[in-house]
């Protein structure tokens, strides 16, 4: 059965934020199937990681991913660096099961055993105390979209510590409901949409309907809504990027399937295709557990099949 995902948002949403006090339900990555994966222990009491971001993908097999590092770069100044540190905060909640998340599903289900809560005031403290202090505090999850306040309390606290500008904030979404709208005013959006030192990315889960139903188990159509949603990101005025994931099961015309993809992405921007950035999948801990023989060959050939065509289109359509 697919996921319903807007039943599971609202439910999952009422298990997440504490508005009152501005809190976040946390996952702990301290003692988690998470946890080993990881190549510095977990800090900020349990609840936070560092994560390094890399331009050049570690299989060599891939293209370059300039995400977020880039935009951190131009925001605080720097040159082109190859990589970036960031802090990483995952809420303790999404609203999809893609079977190639690096995070174990036992860590998606708001469980209180997996998560604590805490204060985006809490959070932001313990980010400014680190020693080394990373330059990037990535807001992710889960699904960190189900509670869009985290982003804007997070600003706040930023400018309290007087660290807005030595950080650049970054958070991710699965592009799956319209929270940004439902749960924050035209002023907090405001806000968000011009914080100088901020950039969201949108990760579109597939290129067609079936590959984004394989990946993430929710029903295809709810794949258009992903293209609706950055949309209305994008016309907010947000600082904006995307990912894309390009595992399928071969089933579907690839070829017609990804030209349709890359112009939809035009259709909302013409400058978007450069802009959008597809991610490798590859098998971290958790996710040995879920491959069968069509995930393993759409990890292990179907994707690298999908990225040439997609260069092939890049070349034909970006000017």
């Amino acid at each position: 059965m697919s996921i319903d995902t807007d039943k599971l948002s609202g439910r999952y949403r009422a298990q997440l934020v504490d508005a009152p006090r501005k809190r976040i339900l946390i996952s702990k990555i301290e003692g988690s199937g998470q946890e080993p994966d990881l190549t510095k222990r977990p800090n900020a009491a349990g609840l936070g990681r560092v994560h390094h971001f890399r331009r050049g993908a570690a299989s060599g097999r891939w293209i370059e991913n300039p995400l977020p590092i880039d935009p951190a770069c131009e925001y605080l100044g720097f040159t082109r660096r190859e990589s970036m540190t960031a802090q990483v905060f995952q809420n303790a909640a999404c609203n999809w099961r893609c079977w190639y998340c690096y995070v174990p599903f036992d860590m998606l289900g708001a469980q209180p055993d997996r998560s604590q809560w805490a204060s985006v005031e809490d959070l932001v403290n313990a980010y400014a105390d680190l020693p080394d202090r990373p330059s990037i505090l990535d807001l992710s999850g889960g699904q960190p979209e189900l509670t869009p306040e985290w982003v804007l309390w997070t600003m706040a606290g930023l400018q309290r510590r007087g660290i807005a500008q030595s950080t650049y904030l970054w958070s991710d979404d699965n592009l799956s409901n319209d929270y940004f709208w439902t749960y924050l005013t035209d002023a907090d959006r405001e806000r968000i949409v011009t914080y100088p030192g901020y950039g969201k990315v949108g990760c579109f889960k597939g290129f067609d309907g079936e590959s984004f139903a394989f990946n993430t188990e929710a029903p295809p159509e709810l794949f258009d809504r992903q293209f609706e949603l950055f949309k209305r990101y994008f016309d907010e005025g947000l600082d904006i990027y995307a990912y894309v994931t390009f595992t399928h099961t071969g089933k579907t015309k690839v070829r017609d399937a990804m030209e349709r993809f890359a112009e939809r992405l035009q259709h909302i921007d013409e400058s978007l295709l450069g802009r959008t950035i597809p991610l490798e999948i590859a098998a971290y801990g958790p996710v040995h557990s879920r491959l069968d023989a069509t995930r393993k060959w759409a990890m292990e050939i179907g994707q690298y099949q999908a990225l040439d065509l997609w260069l092939e289109i890049l070349g034909r359509r970006v000017r």
